[in-house]
């Protein structure tokens, strides 16, 4: 049997969502992730302070670890209706000879056993879309699993196998505990290669790589293969503080696993009700970057920048505006963008909670009452037509038209359309591009390129113009430098 790496990428970072795929009558498939509910542990959690050695570990930990593995159906094209030239169906009768209709793909990943009583965590990429899974334990006994859970967002699912006996569990630890440089132990199945075990260090804490909305992951130097997705990332201590889940290609020491804290906080709703309802804010933020802090009037680039605020959302009920810059939320502070998400996920439905925000140099309290957070919603396309960039900030600007509106979801006289973007400008560096609408320029409506251009040319000698965009369904703030 054939075995390759199928990749998985992740959002313009490079990082692989590492799988074993093996070749049965097609290709490719994936892994699995989640956990579960307090219960005595057949292995339990060393004496706080203390550390076993690995070998010790490596013994006393595997046979929680698990081998997953996974079949998917996938239908064949060229079948009526799916692209077959039309001739050959008057041929064939509308099917070639002995094609088979359907393929069959199988994939394997890694797990770790939460619950004596047969739940099992691992990644949601590893068993997305799979019509059998099959757990193998260390001693090679195996059971059908059946997928209870899953957290697309997280990578995250939760499985159950119907065991024989009580099974090895272990202890979920406090990723947040975790130190840059502690050692942690890899267990899972690279390759097909069962119950491998590698150790590392914490490399970083809080990565974003990409992958989803509530990136938050732990950097690690043990060594994770494909196989590995799913398995259990352990301290000293003999806990569990991670999800092993991606990769960098072509990267050396380069590994990812999602925190165990949030698995910890998902289990409760994955297991009892299959998916997790997050809460909801009703903003559209983005970072800070020290040209919008200057152009914003900023002391320094914490915090989230509300670049949109959705009508009808709590946020907008709550009085939260436009150009506010989100500093604590709960109590917390909001250090870097990326940390609002994760808060307001984690807030459960109906909570009123303090959030602190920075409007125009001042701080004020507002209160939120945070709501279910709706389906995914699809931005607009916001094509538009180039003409050549020019002036002092490399943009090509044009008064919308009442088709060019209507098409973008907008009013006429609502903003202006950039049709052009220098290469190597200002425009182009604060990422602006041709289709995007200006619909503020240094905290003004614009409505005409004449407003665009007089607004620009207020303060000759200010260094940045801050400008706000509408790109598809998304607004975002940009700071242009001069040259």
């Amino acid at each position: 049997m054939l075995h390759f790496a199928r990749q998985w990428v992740a959002a313009r970072k490079g990082i692989v969502i590492v799988a074993v795929v093996m070749l049965l009558a097609g290709s490719g498939l994936g892994l699995g992730l989640a956990n579960a509910r307090p219960q005595p542990a057949a292995v339990a959690a060393l004496p706080v302070g203390t550390a076993a050695p690995l070998a010790d570990l490596a013994e006393q930990l595997s046979p929680s670890v698990v081998n997953i593995k996974v079949t998917k159906v996938e239908k064949m094209g060229g079948l009526p209706g799916q692209g077959m030239p039309e001739w050959f169906e008057r041929f064939f009768g509308g099917q070639m000879p002995n094609m088979p209709q359907e393929r069959r793909q199988q994939g394997a990943g890694s797990g770790f056993i939460i619950s004596q009583d047969g739940l099992i965590v691992t990644n949601n990429h590893v068993v997305e879309g799979a019509t059998e899974v099959t757990v193998t334990l260390a001693d090679k006994a195996e059971y059908a699993g059946k997928v209870i859970g899953r957290d697309p967002k997280t990578d995250l699912a939760l499985l159950r196998v119907t065991p024989k006996g009580s099974l090895p569990v272990v202890p979920l630890g406090d990723s947040d505990a975790l130190r840059v440089g502690e050692t942690v132990v890899a267990i899972g199945n690279p390759f097909g290669l069962n119950n491998t075990v590698t150790a590392g260090i914490v490399s970083a804490k809080g990565r974003v790589i990409g992958a989803g909305p509530y990136d938050d992951f732990i950097q690690t130097d043990a060594s994770i293969n494909p196989g590995n997705s799913g398995g259990p990332l352990f301290n000293l201590h003999g806990e569990v503080v991670g999800i092993n889940t991606a990769i960098v290609p072509n990267g050396q020491g380069i590994g990812f696993a999602v925190p165990v804290n949030m698995l910890k906080s998902l289990l409760p709703e994955l297991e009892s009700k299959g998916e997790v309802t997050r809460g909801y804010l009703g903003v559209q933020i983005q970072p800070i970057t020290p040209e919008l802090a200057t152009g914003l009037q900023l002391k320094d680039t914490k915090g989230a920048l509300v670049a949109e605020v959705t009508k009808g959302s709590p946020a907008e009920a709550a009085g939260v505006k436009r150009g506010d810059v989100i500093v604590a939320f709960a109590g917390k502070d909001v250090v870097e963008m990326h940390n609002l998400p994760a808060m307001v996920a984690a807030t459960p439905v109906g909570t009123e909670v303090p959030v602190m925000v920075l409007r125009e140099g001042n701080a004020r309290t507002l209160t939120v009452k945070i709501a279910a957070m709706p389906g995914e919603r699809t931005a607009a396309e916001t094509p538009g037509p180039e003409q050549s960039a020019r002036g002092t900030w490399g943009l090509g600007l044009r008064d919308l038209d009442a088709r060019t509106a209507s098409r973008l979801g907008l009013t006429p006289g609502e903003g202006v359309l950039v049709t052009a973007v220098q290469p190597g400008g200002p425009a182009e560096r604060a990422g602006l591009r041709p289709g995007d609408v200006l619909l503020e320029v240094n905290r003004t409506k614009v409505s005409s390129v004449k407003e665009v251009q007089a607004e620009a040319e207020k303060d000759p000698a200010a260094p940045s113009l801050l400008v706000l965009v509408r790109r598809g369904g998304n607004t975002l703030f940009a700071a242009l430098e001069r040259r």
